[in-house]
């Protein structure tokens, strides 16, 4: 697991490891990841009757250790059968209180990947939100970890990362959110 206080070389280096990963996308992991956000969103308006903020808390809500496929497919039943199924019972109950019409930024943990998501796809232009994920992780770290424990339920080292995705995005000239969806789409491609 990386020091949640590390040095400044330390975080310089991830945020170069970060800069690296956009710079070798290619064209077209490049122009998806930049609509990666922009897509969430319209999904989460059409799967919510057009209240963007509640698709995207469900959509965060039941995202935890699903594909993105997998992830969409739970959020659009759970709208259409009017209830939440197919994850962990504190996923579900959740979405479930979402879709009652609790606002998603009460029932989410707004400090970590899950909260962030939701403020991503809620609105994709959004200058601080940033989802640090095991990819994003393994990407400013350069390291696969595998199943290891990448420790990013600790505030501090979560913020530690999003910080270093910040400041690559300040040098790239974009929104934190559109760097990590593309050096994402990238890694997972490359992965594959």
């Amino acid at each position: 697991m990386i020091p949640v206080k590390c040095t400044e070389l330390q975080r310089d280096a991830y945020t170069r490891a970060i800069i690296d990963q956009w710079r070798a996308a290619t064209a077209d992991q490049t122009r998806r990841g930049l609509q990666w956000y922009a897509t969430a969103h319209e999904f989460a308006a059409q799967i919510a009757d057009g209240d963007t903020h509640k698709g995207a808390g469900v959509l965060a809500a039941l995202s935890a250790n699903k594909s993105w496929a997998e992830n969409c497919r739970l959020a659009r039943k759970a709208f259409t059968e009017g209830s939440a199924s197919g994850h962990v019972r504190d996923a579900v109950t959740k979405a479930n209180r979402i879709m009652a019409g609790t606002d998603p930024s009460e029932v989410l943990p707004m400090h970590i990947k899950t909260g962030h998501f939701y403020l991503c796809i809620a609105d994709p232009e959004n200058p601080d939100a940033i989802v640090i994920d095991r990819h994003a992780h393994d990407i400013a770290v350069r390291e696969i970890y595998g199943q290891r424990d990448r420790g990013l339920g600790a505030v501090g080292r979560y913020n530690l990362l999003a910080n270093c995705y910040r400041a690559a995005a300040q040098v790239i000239g974009e929104v934190p959110s559109k760097v990590q969806a593309v050096t994402w789409v990238a890694h997972i491609e490359r992965a594959r």
